[in-house]
């Protein structure tokens, strides 16, 4: 029998319970819940139910806030017990006092405590080697399968409709837009899809012909029989153990994730492939694989050796490479996804629910959820094998310390640059960013530097003096530095220049050869995109942006284009071109000697040049603050262009730099980095680059746009070069937490710990931040800091 609906979701989790309540929240009356089986069949059943709020992504701590508020209101087993982290480890300290800085910018009162006074609330475990513990007394746990019913009730009422036992069989496409379910009780016309299929979403997508890169985990725990007479005992997390404990009447849940885990179905061949009459089930106990967290389990909690185990629950969760979220929109027009909650779900379920509604009803979400948007899984993560890498890696890793500059080892190298093979014959130290191999420095660079520049605590981990002597040698005569990674996408067609007037906040469509810095906003004014936009034709103009943000631009770009009708193609070209950037005040010096072509053309410009035997466009541009040129070439002239140019330099006193280097020169210039300091809950007057709009024009958010902020983001000098802050740190002025570090390190040529944070206060202002437990004293300052009237970069 057909149907129709104007929302039609698929899973009857909480996650889809979650987004179908919130979606009647806004209004929405027309909207289906379905489910294969019954509601919390997937994998919400045989949930653990923790509900941890702080997160080292602000955005998932302000969704999971909002899910403790929600759930206070809910008739679903809420108990609000508080949680406990201990550390084992001087560095799992260091790490949690980092976290209590965190928590401090959202309001939580999460609190260092000792290690008496964790075992006082929380009798049962052993203080053996336990150094510290953080207690967030809003911590808690709930019933997953009670808060399913719960939120499908709510839905319910708000107008929504539930149907069970209602298999989805495939989705049809019309024009690159989503347009209705098959399912095996009939069709059902619809306008929006959204995939909260949770273990099967991945199936789901393929439907639709999107790729939803998740991968199916056996996770395991215990739930032991009563022993203890204890009430309302905090969650305990110990993850140098890897193990974490809540309580279940007078026994307790125990879990873990442990060293080499079980991923199921999928394969490095083939994608997951779960049975069609899987629902409501679990898989069979493994027991040596949970040895090594149940030997764990008793070193924290002794009595864990001797009392009974009522069952073993092995159940499959949906885990992403990453670990967070795939939230948003896909390339599939009105199809959406909510999904890869890697059993962390239940305490983001309530975000997840109004975020996603907002997206649907109100074109995009009120937070900046870049970091689980699906548009950052780029086109390697269509395959199953680098997919399956990298989510072992991330499972495995689970309880790790996330030090500054650690990097995946999973599935590498995969994309590299034309002079790849250049690199690592120099000594280079290679970091991965959306699958690039990308130099952070060259260890041969490391005795021209200054060891006694080492930052205090993390900031000092994975950094070398590499890094100050390329910085200095950019300043002092020059620096090459490959940048093929940056993410290349061609505007081309009849409706290229309208629409990027449309889309961008800054006029663009100017003279051929023109580059333009602009930002693409959203209806709120946020900035959704920050890149260059080259003119190099009437129908034709080159963007390029970050390494990490192509995927997420260009479907921006996409979804813009088909809003307004343009007539546009619109292409990543990434791969096709290499780019070295060549910056310094000796730089012209270089690059004049190897072309016969004029250099004189001004900054922001771009000509076609040859540079020795190689044809090149050249844009007259800076990310570092210094004279130079981004230099472009057809991928297959690459290992030529960037030999060419170090023949070139070496008599000038030039170096190759590597990403650590820019981004130290960039805080000296007050360069914005997109997903930092910048994003789409920041307008471009509060981020300082208000010189950037064009208020005489029409573009998307134009109207939403306030000149005089009340916030702006502001310039920090730390009074102690050594004290480098790395971002999420607590701002304190006048005693009280302001803000939070957006992006922050340590200025080789200006000799000052820098730190960025959005802020009411002026230049001249005193403020501390707290770096690793510790109140350092900072001045907001002018910027920038270096060449503040412009002069070098001209």
């Amino acid at each position: 029998m057909s149907d129709s609906a104007r929302i039609v979701i698929i899973g009857g989790g909480v996650g889809g319970a979650s987004v179908a309540y919130h979606l009647t929240l806004l209004g929405e009356r027309d909207v289906i819940l379905l489910d294969r089986d019954e509601l919390t069949s997937g994998s919400t059943f045989h949930s653990a139910g923790l509900v941890g709020q702080l997160r080292a992504d602000p955005t998932l701590t302000r969704m999971n806030q909002y899910s403790v508020e929600l759930y206070r209101t809910l008739d679903a087993g809420w108990t609000e017990c508080g949680g406990i982290k201990l550390a084992s480890t001087p560095e799992r300290m260091a790490e949690i006092r980092r976290q209590i800085g965190w928590a401090r910018t959202f309001g939580l009162p999460l609190e260092e405590i000792s290690v008496a006074e964790a075992a006082e609330l929380f009798p049962l475990m052993s203080t053996e080697g336990v150094v510290g513990a953080a207690y967030l007394p809003t911590d808690g746990q709930i019933d997953p399968s009670r808060l399913c019913y719960a939120l499908a009730a709510r839905a319910r009422e708000g107008g929504a409709r539930v149907r069970t036992r209602t298999r989805v069989l495939g989705l049809d496409v019309t024009d690159g837009r989503v347009t209705g379910v098959r399912t095996d009780q009939g069709d059902i016309a619809c306008e929006v899809v959204v995939n909260c299929g949770g273990m099967f979403a991945a199936e789901i997508g393929r439907m639709a012909g999107v790729r939803v890169p998740i991968v199916p985990m056996s996770h395991q725990y215990v739930v032991t029989e009563g022993f203890h007479e204890h009430r309302d005992l905090p969650t305990l997390r110990d993850p140098n153990l890897l193990v974490y404990y809540r309580q279940e009447v007078s026994g307790l849940v125990m879990g873990g994730y442990e060293r080499e885990c079980a991923p199921w179905t999928a394969t490095a061949a083939s994608h997951d492939a779960i049975p069609a009459d899987f629902n409501g089930r679990l898989l069979p106990e493994d027991w040596p694989r949970l040895e090594e967290i149940f030997d764990n389990s008793r070193l924290r909690v002794p009595a864990m050796a001797d009392v009974g185990i009522r069952k073993l629950i092995n159940g499959p969760e949906a885990f992403t490479p990453d670990n967070e979220f795939i939230l948003g929109e896909t390339e599939v027009g009105g199809f959406y996804v909510a999904a890869g909650l890697c059993a962390h779900g239940i305490a983001g379920a309530g975000g997840i629910g109004k975020v996603m509604a907002e997206w649907i009803v109100e074109g995009e979400p009120s937070m900046d959820l870049w970091h689980m948007d699906v548009r950052r899984f780029g086109a390697q993560y269509r395959s199953p094998s680098y997919t399956l890498a990298r989510a072992v890696e991330n499972y495995e890793t689970y309880y790790d310390i996330r030090y500054p500059g650690d990097e995946r080892r999973a599935g590498r190298p995969l994309r590299v640059s034309p002079a790849y093979s250049w690199h690592r014959g120099h000594g280079a130290v290679f970091g991965e960013k959306s699958g690039w191999e990308r130099v952070n420095h060259y260890g041969s660079d490391a005795g021209a530097g200054d060891g006694d520049e080492r930052p205090r605590g993390w900031a000092g981990r994975n950094w070398s003096p590499a890094i100050g002597a390329e910085h200095r040698a950019t300043r002092e005569a020059a620096g090459l530095f490959d940048e093929s990674s940056f993410a290349k996408i061609e505007v081309t067609g009849p409706d290229a220049a309208a629409l990027l007037e449309w889309v961008c906040d800054n006029r663009v469509a100017r003279a051929i050869g023109a580059v333009t810095y602009t930002q693409a906003l959203n209806r709120r004014g946020g900035i959704e995109c920050d890149f260059t936009v080259t003119r190099r034709g009437e129908r034709e103009f080159l963007i390029v942006t970050g390494t990490a943000f192509g995927s997420h631009d260009l479907g921006w770009l996409r979804k813009q284009a088909r809003l307004r009708g343009a007539d546009v193609r619109i292409a990543d070209v990434t791969g096709q071109y290499a780019c070295f950037a060549l910056w310094g005040p000796r730089a012209r010096d270089i690059l004049g000697a190897l072309t016969p072509d004029p250099l004189g053309f001004p900054f922001m410009t771009s000509r076609e040049l040859t540079v020795g035997d190689v044809p090149v466009l050249a844009l007259r541009v800076t990310f570092v603050g210094e004279l130079g040129w981004e230099l472009y070439c057809s991928s297959e002239y690459g290992l030529a262009l960037w030999e060419t140019l170090w023949r070139a330099g070496e008599p000038h006193g030039m170096v190759a730099g590597g990403y650590k280097a820019i981004d130290s020169l960039r805080l000296e210039k007050g360069y914005r980095v997109w997903g930092a300091d910048i994003g789409p809950e920041t307008t471009p007057y509060e981020a300082g680059l208000g010189f950037c709009v064009k208020m005489d024009k029409e573009f998307l958010g134009r109207e939403a746009l306030d000149p005089r902020p009340k916030r702006r983001l502001r310039c920090v000098t730390l009074g102690d070069p050594r004290a480098v802050a790395l971002g999420n740190e607590p701002v304190r002025v006048d005693g009280e937490v302001a803000a939070r570090v957006t992006s922050g390190g340590y200025g080789y040529t200006v000799g000052s710990s820098i730190a960025y944070a959005y802020l009411e206060a002026e230049p001249g202002t005193k403020v501390e931040i707290e770096v690793e437990g510790t109140w350092v004293p900072g001045t907001v300052v002018k910027e920038p800091l270096w060449d503040p009237a412009g002069e070098r970069v001209r």
